[in-house]
C-alpha cells in the first residue's frame, strides 16, 4: 500500500506548500470563497475544452482553464479596487454560481457528463504521476519565489489594507498579480485534485492556524504541519476502507477542523468554569435539555423516522429495545439478529474471495466463479430479508417508545431548560 500511495502523498505535500500560504492571504482579505470561485471558473474552462474535443488532462484543456481563470482574476482585482454598492464576496459568489451552472449546461452536451463533473469536483489525485508532481512542484516553486520577492506589498495589502491604500500607488496591479498567480495555482491544482480538494487545502489549514497562532510565520508552520498530517490520514483511510481519495481527504480536513474547534471550545469553557463556577455551564445545560426535549418531541410525533441517538443507545444496551417487544417478538428478534450477523460474515468472506479472483491471487474455473456469484447473490437476498424483519420489529418498538420515552424526554427537557434559564436570569440581575 505504501508503494501505491507515495506519489499521491507527494502531490498532497506540493498542494500543501503553496495553498496554505495563499490561504492566509485569502483569510486576511476576507474573500473566503475566491478559491472555490476561481476553481469553478477553471473547471468551466476545462468543460468548454472537453466540449471542443480535448481530454480533461490535455494541455489544451489546461490553457482553456488558465484563460478562463485569468479572466476571473482580472474581475476580482477590479472589484476590490473599484468599490461597488455590493461587497466583493457577493461578486465572488455570483461568479461561482454562474460558472457552476454554465459548466453543468456545457457538460450536459458531452458524453458521460456526470463522470466528468465528478472528476472535476473530487479530482483524480490517486492516479497522478511523478512527472506531473514534479511539474507542479517546479511551477509552484516559481510562484512561491515571485511571492517571496514581492512579499512586502502583498502582505501589506492583505493584512493592512488601510495603510496599503495610502502608500501603494499601483495597488490595483499588485492585486491583479496576486489574483493571476493565485489563478495559475488553482488552475494547475484543479486538474489533478478537483475543486473540493483544492478549496480544502487552501482554507482549512490556514483557518486552523489562524485560530491558534498570531504571526504569519507561525501560521505557515502550523498550516504546513496540518496539511502533512491530514494528507497521511486521508490517503491511508482511503486505501484501507476503499473510499474515493479526494472525498476522503476533504472529509479528514473536516474532522480535524471539528476536533480543533471542539478542543478550543472546551478549553474556553474550562477557563470560564474556573473563573465563574458552575454557572458558566448554564448555556451547556440549556442546550442539552433543549436537545432532550427536541428528541422526545420527534419521537412522539414521528416514531418511525431515523432516531440515531436511540439506535446508538439500543446498540450499546439491546435490552432497551427488547423491553418494548413481546416475548414472541423477542425470540424472533434474537433469531433474525443471529442470522444477519452470520450472513454478513459469510458475505464478507465471499466478497474477499471474489476480490482475490479479480486480482489474480486465487484461481477458479469459470463454472465455480459463476456458482460463487450466484451463491453470493442469494446469500445477500436472505440477509436482506432477515434485516427487513429486524426493521419491522424496530418499528413496532418505536410505536410503544413514543409514549414511554417520548413524553418523559419532552417534559424533562422543557422543565430543565426553563429552570436553567430562570437561574441564569437571576444571576445576571
Amino acid at each position: 500500500m505504501t508503494e501505491f500511495l507515495w506519489v499521491p502523498f507527494l502531490a498532497c505535500l506540493v498542494l500543501t506548500g503553496i495553498h496554505v500560504y495563499l490561504g492566509l492571504h485569502v483569510l486576511a482579505r476576507g474573500i473566503i470563497f475566491v478559491d472555490l470561485a476561481l476553481a469553478q471558473v477553471a473547471a468551466l474552462g476545462i468543460t468548454v475544452a472537453l466540449l471542443a474535443g480535448h481530454p480533461i488532462q490535455s494541455a489544451a484543456a489546461y490553457w482553456y482553464a488558465l484563460a478562463f481563470t485569468l479572466g476571473g482574476s482580472f474581475l476580482f482585482a477590479i472589484s476590490r479596487t473599484h468599490r461597488a454598492p455590493i461587497p466583493q464576496e457577493a461578486i465572488i459568489g455570483i461568479v461561482y454560481a454562474v460558472s457552476a451552472a454554465v459548466a453543468v449546461l456545457v457538460v450536459d452536451r458531452a458524453p458521460q457528463g456526470s463522470e466528468h463533473i465528478k472528476q472535476l469536483l473530487v479530482g483524480s489525485i490517486l492516479t497522478v504521476t511523478l512527472k506531473e508532481v514534479g511539474t507542479l512542484a517546479l511551477l509552484y516553486g516559481i510562484v512561491g519565489a515571485i511571492h517571496w520577492a514581492i512579499r512586502k506589498p502583498l502582505l501589506e495589502i492583505s493584512f493592512d489594507p488601510a495603510a496599503a491604500l495610502g502608500k501603494r500607488r499601483w495597488i490595483g496591479w499588485w492585486d491583479f498579480l496576486f489574483y493571476a498567480s493565485f489563478g495559475l495555482v488553482v488552475t494547475s491544482s484543479v486538474q489533478i485534485a478537483g475543486v473540493l480538494l483544492v478549496f480544502s487545502y487552501l482554507i482549512v489549514p490556514a483557518a486552523i492556524s489562524v485560530l491558534v497562532a498570531r504571526s504569519v510565520s507561525a501560521r505557515l508552520v502550523i498550516g504546513w504541519a496540518l496539511g502533512f498530517t491530514v494528507s497521511i490520514f486521508g490517503l491511508v483511510a482511503s486505501a484501507a476502507w476503499d473510499l474515493p481519495t479526494g472525498a476522503t481527504v476533504v472529509t479528514t480536513f473536516g474532522v480535524f477542523m471539528a476536533a480543533v474547534a471542539a478542543s478550543l471550545g472546551l478549553k474556553k469553557l474550562i477557563h470560564a468554569t474556573r473563573a465563574r463556577g458552575l454557572i458558566a455551564l448554564n448555556g451547556v445545560g440549556i442546550t442539552s435539555f433543549g436537545a432532550m426535549s427536541l428528541a422526545g418531541l420527534l419521537l412522539l410525533v414521528f416514531p418511525q423516522m431515523d432516531h440515531h441517538w436511540l439506535n446508538w443507545l439500543e446498540t450499546a444496551v439491546p435490552s432497551i429495545e427488547l423491553a418494548f417487544l413481546t416475548s414472541d417478538e423477542r425470540e424472533t428478534y434474537q433469531d433474525s439478529q443471529e442470522a444477519v450477523q452470520r450472513g454478513l460474515g459469510e458475505i464478507q468472506q465471499l466478497r474477499a474471495m471474489q476480490q482475490e479472483i479479480q486480482w489474480g491471487t486465487r484461481e477458479l474455473s469459470e463454472e465455480k466463479v459463476e456458482r460463487l456469484r450466484q451463491y453470493l447473490a442469494s446469500r445477500s437476498e436472505i440477509t436482506a430479508g432477515d434485516q427487513m424483519v429486524l426493521n419491522h420489529l424496530r418499528n413496532e418498538a418505536r410505536k410503544r417508545q413514543r409514549v414511554w420515552l417520548g413524553i418523559p424526554l419532552l417534559g424533562i427537557g422543557l422543565f430543565g431548560a426553563a429552570a436553567l434559564s430562570r437561574l441564569g436570569s437571576k444571576q445576571s440581575e
